[in-house]
């Protein structure tokens, strides 16, 4: 049982994670000091998803249901509604690269609306 909410600790903070990665450029609207974590942060998200390789969270999260016993990722709410978010059926390499060319996207809008923000408090003041 340990091990099993081990893995699904595992599997909230890799949501969270993702999440910081997408969304966080418009986190930064906000708290601007946040751009130093997001930067970074956004760049491992493209890097995984260009280079297709796993994010150690992953084997993290499966080396703990394994040793909880579980060998899927069947069972209660966490399992059923987050691990397809995070783990979708039929990932491939073209819609990692689609993924990581949307990610670039989205967060030059987010860094494109900040600077706007900033230039025009700055011009302002």
């Amino acid at each position: 049982m340990g091990y099993q909410l081990l893995a699904d600790a595992v599997l909230v903070v890799h949501l969270a994670f993702i999440l910081f990665v997408v969304f966080g450029g418009f986190v930064a609207w906000r708290w601007r000091q946040w751009v130093w974590w997001h930067v970074p942060v956004l760049a491992w998200g493209i890097y995984i998803e260009i280079s297709g390789t796993i994010c150690p969270l992953t084997p993290l999260e499966n080396k703990l249901r394994r040793l909880g016993g579980s060998a899927g990722f069947d069972g209660g709410f966490i399992d059923h509604y987050l691990l397809p978010l995070i783990y979708p059926p039929g990932l491939t390499q073209e819609t990692q690269w689609i993924l990581a060319f949307l990610l670039i996207l989205l967060n030059s809008y987010a860094y494109f609306g900040l600077w706007k923000r900033r230039s025009r408090s700055i011009s302002s003041a």
